[in-house]
């Protein structure tokens, strides 16, 4: 008995991450869709021709491995600006100059804020 239990139980949360594999692409597909949507509202053809491409791209070939993969590259691309942005603000205190220092903590910060938002994003 506990064996058909713990089988039904396993089977359930397996159903339950199959689904949930499966939304990143429908989560993509309804924000091209919304992103259209505001585009036809404001009368903008190229935009929505463009996510219309867009989305029938998505609905063609996206896997969630592969948005996955995608969004994980561009965490990393952004590592790779927020080091290159500490390097600038050490050059910058090392020159002494107030005005690049200044200047150089506010294009960190930025690009720090931006890697946060991509860390927790979905996709």
């Amino acid at each position: 008995m506990k064996f058909r239990t713990s089988l039904f139980l396993a089977l359930v949360s397996l159903s339950g991450f199959t689904q949930a594999a499966g939304t990143l692409c429908m989560q993509k597909e309804k924000d091209i869709e919304r992103e259209i949507s505001h585009a036809q509202q404001h009368d903008n053809q190229r935009r929505v021709n463009g996510l219309e491409r867009a989305l029938t791209e998505v609905r063609a070939s996206c896997t969630d491995e592969k948005l996955k993969a995608a969004h994980q590259e561009n965490i990393e691309a952004k590592q790779r600006e927020v080091a290159e942005r500490e390097k600038d603000l050490k050059d910058a205190q090392d020159d002494g100059d107030e005005e690049k220092i200044a200047k150089r903590q506010r294009k960190l910060q930025e690009e720090r804020e931006e890697l946060k938002a991509l860390q927790s994003a979905t996709y």
